[in-house]
């Protein structure tokens, strides 16, 4: 590309990588060739609000022969999302070096060069949760994972309860077009206390629950009551029990906060009658008449993305907030209770105020509570409610989901494109506040999606029916190639900046396309062991090498089907080498790993590792 005047991801132009927090000082370096005769250099910050302000730049000295430095020590003193680039004025006039791509700069006119760099600014003395450094997320959908035995007590009349576990979940509509979702496998609360001694085998050190609150459906997104366990998964007791005994066993628990709408079934809302309270759709005195915006009283009422059985709640209003986040509200009884944590469901349809409101119940009931949001864009720049939202800046959310990564992961797994991979990586690391970074929930696979192994390997099912994918499974060819390349992408997701967060059944080899096909039952004695093992040895790796928890990340190669990158700190040195090719190849390895040892693959002969073809190695220094 010729020369480079600035790269923001390289120290010697800006010695800190990344985001950086209010008042904390940065040294800018531009180097500028000396044809151009520069008599002045600007760095221009521009707020998110569209605002500008110049910095005047030093000259600090040549650089070479050809080319001289212009530098500045300055620091931004409140939070927020800025912009950059520089300008530089000579004879000519003036002009600009601009971002092109990768952190690179170029001089604008070049047809590379058209954008500024992004500066994340969080609040001075921003924290995240240290007990979820270097660890490993489950995440477990209730109904589906592991049924006690345990006598269903108080399960009202109208669902239906399966004694069929491993079946396919009922997905038909009713003679009217309904989808009822009222089918129960009656997996507990119970049985997944029972099956912590497994997930502890596996490294797992938190319990990510999808809801459990009282509802009226098997994905319980519709809360029917705020304050009770769901009768199908236990009780109260049962869940007190659960946490208790989990922290003996160091795990720690985080629920789904399920807050931008309830059902119209529920305590609340009480459109069919099922329960003694006045709820909003019974009566304009009710107490909860308030949480919902009717147009047209009692029928016509914003519902979440139009489903009527999900009347949306207004967040902002002072009962509503004061219910969830005040204080004896619901936050704080369930971390009292025993909880760690909550993950926010649709977090951008949550107002800030409201998200600001729960993260402070949340941190003075628990100090070291997760935040975590549904969030599946780049968290740092996303818009909603008409404006950017501040959701890594320090006052609201801990951590994401970690979607960029999870489509890098699974983009990679299936095409083999190295650079797009590395590019989405250094893109979110760059941009995410480290302290954020650590604690990201890295998921190849959630409730929401199909199947990892489905995806990396299966047809699209894109505009497809639920019909077509009922009846669509891997073939035997494609399943051995889906679990050698779901090998890769666990080996991604393991060894990347954040917190790998499995989905219950990934590790067995469950398939499945979109819901309520990737919610099938956990294969109790069918799983696929080989894999199990597999994701057995990686969570020994990761455990065992405490660079994983806080450790950089720099990226050493991406081409040719082939990404390679290290994690390091004080903790060691490991670099990650994974080969999506179907052939194998010997990958040179740098002098200094020259005597690296091998935690996982072939070990290193003559400065060169040998790689099987959709397979990978790590190695440690």
């Amino acid at each position: 590309m010729g020369f480079i005047p600035y790269n923001s991801r390289d120290l010697f132009f800006k010695d800190k990588f990344g985001s950086v927090s209010a008042g904390e000082n940065i040294h800018f370096r531009l180097c500028m060739p000396r044809s151009f005769c520069c008599n002045k250099a600007i760095l221009v910050i521009r707020r998110d609000d569209g605002a500008y302000e110049e910095r005047e730049m030093q000259w600090a000295g040549m650089c070479g022969d050809d080319a001289e430095i212009w530098d500045i020590h300055t620091s931004i003193e409140n939070e927020g999302l800025y912009w950059y680039h520089f300008d530089y004025c000579s004879s000519y006039g003036r002009s600009s070096v601009l971002q092109c791509d990768n952190g690179i700069g170029g001089f604008a006119g070049s047809q590379f060069a058209r954008k500024d760099w992004q500066l994340t600014v969080t609040e001075k003395d921003f924290t995240t949760p240290d007990w979820l450094k270097g660890g490993i997320i489950y995440q477990i959908f209730p109904d589906r994972f592991y049924n006690s035995g345990e006598k269903k007590k108080n399960v009202p009349a109208d669902r239906v309860m399966r004694d069929d576990w491993g079946n396919e979940p009922e997905w038909r509509p009713t003679p009217d077009g309904k989808v009822l979702n009222n089918d129960f496998f009656g997996g507990d609360l119970k049985g997944i206390q029972e099956k912590l001694p497994y997930l502890k085998s596996l490294g797992v050190n938190c319990i990510y629950l999808n809801p459990i609150f009282e509802s009226h459906s098997n994905h319980r997104y519709d809360t029917a009551d705020y304050g009770k366990i769901d009768p199908v998964l236990g009780t109260e007791k049962d869940f007190k029990n659960l946490c208790k005994e989990a922290k003996k066993q160091g795990v720690h628990i985080i629920l789904d906060g399920v807050f931008s709408h309830t059902g119209d079934d529920s305590v609340y809302f009480n459109r069919k009658g099922r329960y003694d309270t006045l709820g909003a759709y019974n009566s304009p005195e009710s107490p909860y008449y308030k949480w919902y915006k009717f147009t047209d009283y009692p029928d016509k009422y914003q519902s979440w993305w139009g489903f009527q059985t999900l009347p949306e709640v207004i967040e902002e209003g002072e009962e509503y907030r004061n219910f969830i986040n005040g204080k004896g509200g619901i936050v704080e009884k369930w971390l009292k209770a025993g909880a760690d944590g909550f993950r926010l469901d649709v977090a951008d349809e949550l107002p800030d105020i409201f998200i600001d409101e729960l993260r402070e119940r949340l941190k003075i009931t628990k100090p070291d509570a997760l935040l975590m949001g549904e969030v599946w864009e780049d968290a740092t720049t996303k818009h909603s409610y008409g404006s950017r939202r501040r959701y890594l800046l320090g006052s609201q959310f801990d951590s994401v989901m970690n979607y960029p990564f999870a489509n890098a992961i699974l983009d990679f797994c299936r095409n083999g494109k190295a650079e797009n991979f590395m590019k989405t990586v250094m893109q979110i690391v760059e941009n995410y506040p480290k302290q954020c970074l650590d604690v990201m929930m890295n998921h190849i696979g959630t409730h929401d999606t199909e199947r990892a192994i489905t995806k990396i390997t299966g047809e699209s099912c894109e505009y497809r029916d639920r019909y077509w994918q009922s009846c669509h499974f891997l073939d035997d060819e494609k399943y051995a190639k889906g679990v050698k390349l779901l090998k890769c992408a666990v080996a991604l997701q393991y060894t990347l900046p954040g917190v790998p967060s499995v989905y219950y059944g990934d590790e067995a080899g469950m398939q499945g396309y979109k819901d309520p096909f990737n919610r099938g039952c956990y294969p109790w004695g069918k799983e696929n062991q080989e894999l199990i093992t597999f994701y057995r040895t990686l969570g020994e790796i990761r455990t065992e090498n405490k660079v994983f928890s806080k450790g950089y990340f720099s990226p050493v190669s991406s081409m040719l089907g082939c990404v390679a990158f290290r994690r390091h700190d004080e903790n060691g040195d490991i670099m990650v080498i994974v080969n999506r090719n179907e052939h194998s190849i010997k990958y040179g390895l740098p002098e200094f790993y020259h005597n690296a040892k091998t935690l996982y693959g072939d070990s290193v002969q003559n400065g060169e590792v040998f790689i099987d073809g959709c397979s990978f190695v790590i190695l440690s220094l």
